[in-house]
C-alpha cells in the first residue's frame, strides 16, 4: 500500500516511530513536551497461546501528545485488516504510551497469516502487522521467571469467570442512559508478588489498582473516579459511569499489582484488563 508504513513490533516500534514515523514537517525535539497536535502510532505487543489452542494476538499505542486525548472512530482511519477482526481497537487514545489495550484472538491454524492495524492521523498512515513469531511469543502470564509473579485476576461478577492479561474477561453486556450515571462492578485479586526483587522487597501485598477507561463509543464517557484499589485477597470496586451519547460503548478496567508500575508495561507479569459492552440509549 502506497504510503504505508510496517514498523517494527514491541517497544523497538515505538522507538522508531521517534525517528521514521512522522513526517519532517511534524518532528519536534526529544526534550520539548508537546501538548498537542502530534501523531499517533499502533503497536504490536506480541502473542500468547489460549487454553482452548486459539492465539491472542495484544495490540497499544503511542499516542505522541503529552496532554490530547485524540478520538479516532472505526473506519479507513482506523482499522483491523482482515475485516473479520476489525472493531476491536480503541477509538479513544489517551496521550503517550499504552501497552496492550485489546487483543484479537486467531485460530490455532493461523500459522503465518497477519492481523495489521493501520492508523491513518494527521498525514501519517502506520501499519502494524501481528503474526506468530517465536520472537514475540509473551510468556509472563504464567509467571515471571525470577519471582513467579503472575498478573492479577479480574471478574465482572464475584463468583463470575476470573481473566487476566491483556485480554481479560468481558463481562456481561449492559444497558444505560444518555445523562443517567450507570454503576459498573469489578472484581480483583492478585498474588501478593511483585517484579523484580528490589521493588519485590518493599512493595509485597500492595493493594491492585484500578482505572477505567472509555475504550471505544460515539461520545464521551465520565467516570465519578476513574481508580480505585482492591485488596490483594479480593475485593470489589465500583464505578459510576455517564454517557454524553447514545450508542454501543466498550468499557475497560485495567488492573495494576504492586511492581510500582503505575500504568502498564511491558512486563506482562503486573497488569490485566477487562471490559464491558455498554449500550447506551436516550
Amino acid at each position: 500500500m502506497p504510503g504505508t508504513r510496517f514498523p517494527i513490533p514491541g517497544a523497538l516500534a515505538v522507538l522508531c516511530g521517534l525517528v521514521a514515523s512522522q513526517p519532517v514537517a511534524a518532528q519536534v525535539p526529544l526534550g520539548i513536551r508537546t501538548a498537542s497536535g502530534l501523531t499517533i502510532s499502533p503497536v504490536y505487543e506480541g502473542w500468547y497461546e489460549n487454553p482452548d489452542g486459539t492465539f491472542s494476538l495484544s495490540f497499544g499505542y503511542y499516542n505522541r501528545n503529552f496532554e490530547e486525548i485524540v478520538e479516532l472512530p472505526h473506519d479507513a482511519a482506523n482499522q483491523l485488516e482482515p475485516a473479520a477482526f476489525d472493531g476491536a481497537q480503541p477509538t479513544r487514545f489517551h496521550p503517550r504510551r499504552h501497552w496492550g489495550v485489546f487483543t484479537v484472538t486467531v485460530p490455532a491454524d493461523f500459522g503465518d497469516q497477519a492481523v495489521v492495524w493501520t492508523i491513518d492521523f494527521r498525514g501519517e498512515r502506520t501499519s502494524i502487522p501481528g503474526r506468530l513469531h517465536l520472537d514475540w511469543r509473551i510468556d509472563a502470564l504464567d509467571g515471571e521467571a525470577e519471582t513467579g509473579n503472575t498478573p492479577p485476576m479480574l471478574a465482572f461478577a464475584e463468583d463470575g469467570p476470573r481473566g487476566a492479561g491483556p485480554g481479560g474477561p468481558w463481562g456481561e453486556p449492559v444497558e444505560g442512559v444518555v445523562g443517567t450515571p450507570l454503576p459498573l462492578t469489578v472484581w480483583a485479586w492478585d498474588d501478593g508478588r511483585s517484579r523484580g526483587s528490589v521493588v519485590r522487597a518493599g512493595r509485597t501485598g500492595v493493594p491492585v489498582t484500578l482505572t477505567w477507561f472509555k475504550h471505544l463509543g460515539p461520545g464521551d464517557v465520565t467516570f465519578a473516579a476513574n481508580t480505585a484499589t482492591v485488596p490483594i485477597e479480593g475485593g470489589k470496586a465500583t464505578t459510576v459511569a455517564t454517557f454524553t451519547e447514545p450508542g454501543d460503548y466498550v468499557i475497560r478496567v485495567r488492573a495494576n499489582d504492586g511492581s510500582g508500575v503505575s500504568t502498564a508495561g511491558h512486563s506482562q507479569c503486573c497488569w490485566t484488563n477487562g471490559f464491558v459492552r455498554v449500550r447506551v440509549t436516550r
